[in-house]
């Protein structure tokens, strides 16, 4: 094979890293076409900052994907580099040989995608084999670093750097330890230096990093770690940084609150395009809640410009990304929030219970005999009164319920990009109550109290307000916060509603757009 057939896929053979399968979706594959969007972004800023200039022709800037899988990031910025340089290096192989040797770095996430990521790169799994498409390597790794790392166990037996438990990842020399080299260490830019040799000074830094912690079955409880390769990577003073990471910490996820906060004020997040719908960007894999990247431009500074993705249609805005205690997704639903908000009134928050709103786990069952009657998530039984623990001001009233799990599957949008957000929505009489698996939205003296909030639920615009902290399945009292709390005594529709907060036609449509009807599925 020759170098130009190494970098320029022939129109007939299809492109073999769009058709790998991903490991996990601890470690999700990027597909080359999503990669590109991603060194687009980049272009367009170097471009803007740079009087116009094409970082692509410039020779000396340096790239690293620290934490590369599949190596797309690294190739397509290499076959970028070969296009943009051919007037500056007009030999096709010293052009190689310099950006190979000189421009482009990357750390493997384990053995098996290093492997992956010098072929990719390379042409060969070997960076001076054979087959590879430079001469100029005396090693294997070449520019792509991979050496197996240990977890540091803590007194806890956690991993001092990731926080790793030693019962799950302390698993012996046959198997991945999954202690990945970019964050298991305390000064980055000295091991940097010594992988790499020298005063190592990139200028972009992208990538995908692993999203969480192997936790033997990647469940819902798995710790996120992708906020630490973010944390690291800044710590390098790239002047840009590009990554493909996880929508939910826009508005909530495990430990990511000091997460959120720097990255929501810091204004030199200067672009941040989101996918509401994961799929969209990796087919085949679903989680919670999307994915987005950004784009963090170390010397520049301002409001961020946010792109909505939902399908084929593409909403773009320049905002702060700190206006609101959580991030709206959707540039077009601010200014409808905005409108609520400006009305001093009570929010929903503060009404809605917390979760066990009896004090009755999940687990719980209705007993042989009691006073009262509790409901569970498949039925209903008797329940004594000495062991509500909580919530006994409202064990006399009339309550309205829902399950704190969202009715979207995985908090996303169906394929039309609406949601119906709420569950079943019921109403207890007095002296009935229920376990964990509901909470309690709001409880009254009398029955026509609860059902006016019934039919105030199923609004549009009640659930509206909800979704703009829906990034995963889970809707606790938090998700409530936008949604005012109005006069029980009045049957509200969604006409009533525009009309209070003053919502303009456009507005209205859009809701409609974003939630169905709640009865239809």
């Amino acid at each position: 094979m020759n170098i130009e057939e190494g970098f320029a896929l022939r129109g007939r053979n299809p492109d073999v890293l769009t058709c790998i399968s991903n490991l996990s979706n601890d470690e999700v594959f990027t597909p080359p076409e999503f990669a590109n969007r991603m060194l687009d972004t980049v272009s367009a800023s170097w471009a803007a900052d740079h009087d116009g200039a094409d970082i692509w022709a410039n020779r000396t800037v340096k790239f690293l994907d620290p934490f590369t899988k599949s190596g797309v990031f690294l190739r397509e910025i290499t076959k970028r580099l070969i296009t943009g340089l051919e007037n500056e290096i007009p030999n096709l192989q010293e052009r190689v040989d310099h950006i190979l040797t000189q421009q482009v770095f990357g750390i493997g996430t384990t053995q098996l995608t290093s492997l992956m990521a010098r072929r990719s790169l390379y042409c060969s799994k070997f960076a001076n084999g054979k087959h590879s498409v430079t001469r100029r390597f005396n090693s294997e790794v070449g520019n792509i670093w991979f050496e197996r790392t240990e977890h540091t166990w803590t007194s806890q037996d956690k991993c001092k750097y990731c926080g790793a438990s030693k019962a799950t990842l302390d698993r012996g020399v046959d198997r991945e330890s999954h202690a990945y080299a970019f964050i298991h260490t305390d000064n980055i830019k000295t091991r940097i230096a010594e992988l790499f040799g020298g005063d190592m000074q990139f200028d972009v830094i992208i990538g995908n990093p692993p999203y969480q912690l192997d936790d033997a079955g990647h469940g819902r409880s798995a710790s996120p770690i992708y906020h630490r390769f973010v944390e690291q990577a800044k710590e390098l003073d790239p002047r840009y940084l590009v990554m493909v990471i996880p929508s939910r910490w826009l508005g909530g996820g495990k430990g990511l609150n000091q997460f959120r906060s720097t990255m929501l004020t810091d204004d030199r997040v200067r672009k941040l395009v989101d996918y509401e719908n994961a799929q969209e960007v990796f087919p085949g894999v679903d989680f919670a809640g999307g994915v987005c990247y950004f784009l963090w431009d170390r010397d520049s500074h301002g409001q961020c410009e946010v792109t909505n993705v939902i399908g084929e249609n593409h909403v773009v805005a320049s905002r702060p990304l700190d206006e609101f205690p959580t991030f709206v997704r959707n540039s077009a639903a601010v200014s409808i929030v905005r409108k609520v908000l400006s009305v001093n009134e009570q929010r929903m928050s503060e009404q809605v219970s917390s979760r066990k709103p009896f004090g009755i786990a999940t687990n719980i069952r209705p007993e042989k005999s009691g006073d009262l009657i509790l409901r569970w998530e498949k039925g209903e039984g008797p329940y004594p009164t000495n062991k509500v623990t909580v919530g006994n001001d409202i064990v006399e009233k009339w309550k309205v319920i829902t399950s704190y799990v969202a009715y979207d599957h995985a908090g996303n949008p169906g394929k039309d990009g609406r949601r119906r957000v709420l569950s079943k929505i019921d109403i207890l009489p007095p002296r009935t109550i229920c376990t964990e698996t509901y909470l309690v939205i709001g409880a009254f003296e009398t029955k026509s109290e609860a059902e006016n909030l019934v039919k105030y639920m199923k609004t549009r615009f009640f659930r509206f307000l909800m979704s703009q902290f829906m990034y995963s399945h889970h809707l606790t009292k938090n998700a409530y916060s936008f949604v005012p709390i109005l006069d029980a005594q009045t049957t509200w529709d969604d006409k009533m509603l525009a009309d209070r907060y003053d919502l303009t036609e456009d507005e209205v449509l859009f809701i409609a757009t974003k939630i169905r009807p709640f009865e239809k599925t």
